[in-house]
């Protein structure tokens, strides 16, 4: 089992669409990379935690590679869009890639090098902090919700045609 950390905006979004992928065996969103200690989802929404929303991915190597992984996180967010996806705007939203050894640090590298105008960010690891349990499962346990309906669906739909 190996671990990859990516950051594409909302991590309710990129939880959808990880939750379908062959491979991957858990999944905790949460934040990554800012100076506040155990930060809540309203200190990380002002942007002023330094922290990116981030997904957690547990996945099966035998099942589905790294490169595969990035493959993913590069369709399913716009890695040319600088601190923002959609209408969610703010560093929190940035994209990136925190990498836990050198290997994912090279794939990660050369996977958004072939993305014209990319500026995701590649970067170490240096916390994570799962968010609270509400946003835990999210499209799941709220599709009726109007975000769910009118965001995250449109981009399982999108991702998946």
């Amino acid at each position: 089992m190996q671990t990859a950390y990516f950051a594409g905006g909302c991590f309710w979004c990129m939880e959808a669409i990880f939750q379908r992928i062959n491979g991957v065996e858990r999944l905790a969103n949460g934040y990554s990379n800012g100076d506040t200690e155990n930060p809540t989802y309203e200190e990380i929404c002002t942007g002023q935690t330094g922290h990116a929303e981030v997904l957690k991915i547990d996945f099966d190597e035998s099942l589905i590679s790294y490169l595969g992984l990035l493959k993913v996180f590069i369709e399913v967010h716009d890695p040319t869009s600088l601190n923002q996806q959609g209408g969610d705007v703010g560093a929190q939203y940035r994209s990136a890639v925190f990498y836990t050894d050198e290997c994912q640090k090279e794939a990660a590298q050369a996977v958004i090098d072939g993305v014209a105008g990319a500026v995701t960010e590649v970067s170490p690891l240096k916390v994570f902090y799962t968010a609270e349990g509400h946003h835990q499962n999210y499209y799941n346990d709220n599709q009726s919700q109007p975000y769910c309906r009118l965001v995250i669906l449109p981009k399982i739909q999108k991702y998946f045609k």
